[in-house]
C-alpha cells in the first residue's frame, strides 16, 4: 500500500470515499483485479467510525470493545499490504459529473479524477431533537464510544438517553472498563417487541447477534445500573450547560442529575455524497430514512458510481465489508478484470447477515417525540431554527426543505443539514400529510464540508483535456 505518496495520482481506476470496513474491502478487492485505486478518508488512521484506531489497539481496550471490532484489524492489514493508494486526513469536498474530485489535505486542495466512484461513508447517527439538546455537556452516545476507541477514555457520570443495539453495546462496553453510566433511559415504546415478532424467525438465522444482544442486556441489567423503560416526554435541563435529565417512565416523573447526557435513536445512511452527484433516493419505511436507490451491485442512478456498506442501508460492519467485495467485483468484471470470487456467494453471505436487520428495526423504530418534535424544541441547531417555525414557513407555502432552508435557514449551517435534514423533512410531511418522497431532502451543494477561503484562493484545478 502506498500511503500520500509525494506525487499523490491525479487519475485512477477506482476512487474509494471512506476507510471504514465497505471502503476497505472494496479497495482490497479492486486492487487485486489489478485495478489502481485510491481509498480517501478524512480520519487520521484506517477503521472508519466501527473500526476506528484500529491499528492501534491494547489488550485492554481489545478486551473492552470485543471480538467483532479486533475482527477489523485483519481487514486493515489487508488493505496495508495491498497495491491501494492510502490518503488519509483527506476531505471530498465536491464531485463534479466528470468524477473529477476536490480535495482537501493539510491545508491544501488537489485533484482526482477517477474512472469509478465507490461512495463508503457510512451511517450517522439519527438526531434526537429533544428540549435542552443543544446545551453543552450533551453529546451522542456514539461519540462516547469515539472517545473509548480513540483513546481509551470512558466519560464519569454518563447517563444514556435512547433506543437501539448501539446504545446497549456502549454500555456494556463502559461497563467492561470499568466506568459504567450513572442511568439508561430507555425510549422504545411499549408494544414494540409484539412488532417486531413477526420477523423472529427470520431473525434467528442470524442468530449470533441475537445472543450477543441478549448478552450485552443481561450484562447491564446485572450491574446494578438504574433503568427506566419507555421513556417519553424526555427533556434536558441546565441554563448553559446540562444539568438534569428529566422524562416519564411507568406513570412517574424522574429527574437524573448529570452534566453528561448521551443520546441515541439509531444510525442512518450518510446521504452528503450521493445527494451531491444527483442520484436517486427513496424512503426506507422500515429503517426510517432515505436511501440511495441501487442495483443489486451497488451501481447508483449515476453512471460510473456505486454505493457499498451503511451508506446503502444500515447492515453493519460485516455486511459492508461484503458489500464493499461485491461491488469492487461488479466493477472489476465490468472493466474485464477477471477475480476467482463468486458473486453468487456473497450475495449469499449478505442475505445471511441481514437476516436479523427485519427485527431490529421494527424493534427500535425511533420513538415519535424525536420524529415530531415540540413546537419549542430547536431543530436545526446551526442557525437555532425551532420545529414550530418550520410548520409556520409550510403555512405560509413552503413545500418542501429547500423551500424552507430559503424561509429559514435552516441547513444552510456548518453542518449543511446532516444534523436536521431527516426532521426537517419529516416536520414538514407531517404538516403537508405528504409522503416523505413527495417532500424530499436538501439539495447538497459543494462545498461539503468547510474550506477555508486561503485554501479555496491557492487551489490549483486539474487541467485535464478529455477525462
Amino acid at each position: 500500500m502506498t500511503q500520500h505518496s509525494p506525487m499523490e495520482p491525479t487519475k485512477v481506476d477506482v476512487a474509494v470515499i471512506g476507510a471504514g470496513p465497505a471502503g476497505m474491502a472494496a479497495a482490497v478487492t479492486a486492487s487485486k483485479a489489478g485495478l489502481s485505486v485510491a481509498l480517501l478518508d478524512e480520519g487520521q488512521s484506517l477503521g472508519g467510525q466501527i473500526y476506528r484506531n484500529i491499528e492501534n489497539g491494547t489488550p485492554f481496550r481489545d478486551g473492552i470493545l470485543g471480538r467483532d471490532y479486533v475482527a477489523g484489524r485483519t481487514l486493515a492489514q489487508s488493505l496495508r499490504a495491498s497495491d491501494v493508494t492510502y490518503l488519509p486526513r483527506t476531505t471530498v469536498w465536491n464531485i463534479s459529473t466528470d468524477n473529477m474530485l476536490d480535495l482537501s489535505r493539510d491545508g491544501s486542495s488537489s485533484q482526482l479524477i477517477a474512472d469509478k466512484i465507490i461512495v463508503a461513508t457510512g451511517a450517522v447517527e439519527r438526531p434526537s431533537p429533544m428540549p435542552g439538546w443543544t446545551l453543552a455537556g450533551v453529546t451522542t452516545v456514539g461519540a462516547l464510544q469515539i472517545l473509548l476507541k480513540a483513546s481509551g477514555v470512558v466519560q464519569e457520570d454518563a447517563v444514556l438517553v435512547g433506543s437501539g443495539p448501539l446504545m446497549w453495546l456502549v454500555a456494556a462496553q463502559m461497563i467492561s472498563a470499568g466506568t459504567p453510566p450513572k442511568a439508561i433511559v430507555e425510549t422504545t415504546p411499549k408494544g414494540r417487541m409484539a412488532q417486531a415478532m413477526p420477523h423472529i424467525l427470520q431473525a434467528l438465522k442470524g442468530h449470533r447477534y441475537l445472543t450477543k444482544g441478549l448478552s450485552m442486556i443481561r450484562q447491564v441489567r446485572g450491574a446494578g445500573i438504574p433503568i427506566y423503560n419507555a421513556a417519553t416526554n424526555v427533556r434536558i435541563n441546565g441554563g448553559e450547560v446540562a444539568e438534569s435529565v428529566t422524562f416519564i417512565s411507568k406513570g412517574k416523573e424522574h429527574t437524573i442529575h448529570s452534566n453528561h447526557i448521551a443520546l441515541h435513536q439509531g444510525v442512518v445512511p450518510n446521504q452528503q455524497v450521493t445527494r451531491l452527484l444527483r442520484c436517486d433516493h427513496k424512503w426506507d419505511a422500515s429503517q426510517h430514512c432515505f436511501r440511495p436507490v441501487l442495483d443489486g451491485q451497488g451501481k447508483t442512478s449515476v453512471p460510473d458510481v456505486y454505493v457499498a456498506g451503511d451508506g446503502a442501508g444500515i447492515g453493519g460492519a460485516k455486511s459492508a465489508a461484503l458489500m464493499g467485495r461485491l461491488v469492487a467485483l461488479a466493477i472489476a468484471q465490468e472493466k474485464g478484470k477477471a477475480l476467482p470470487e463468486r458473486v453468487d456467494r456473497l450475495e449469499a453471505a449478505l442475505a445471511s447477515d441481514g437476516a436479523v436487520r427485519p427485527f431490529l428495526e421494527a424493534m427500535y423504530a425511533p420513538a415519535p417525540q424525536f420524529v415530531k418534535p415540540a413546537k419549542e424544541t430547536i431543530v436545526c441547531r446551526c442557525e437555532e431554527v425551532t420545529a414550530g417555525a418550520i410548520q409556520e414557513a409550510v403555512d405560509l407555502g413552503a413545500p418542501g426543505p429547500n423551500q424552507v432552508k430559503s424561509f429559514l435557514r435552516s441547513g444552510m449551517g456548518p453542518c449543511q443539514g446532516r444534523v436536521c435534514g431527516l426532521v426537517v423533512a419529516s416536520i414538514i410531511a407531517e404538516r403537508r400529510k405528504a409522503s416523505m418522497d413527495e417532500t424530499g431532502y436538501y439539495r447538497i451543494r459543494p462545498p461539503l464540508k468547510p474550506i477555508p477561503l486561503s485554501e479555496l484562493a491557492n487551489f490549483q484545478p486539474l487541467e485535464v483535456a478529455q477525462k
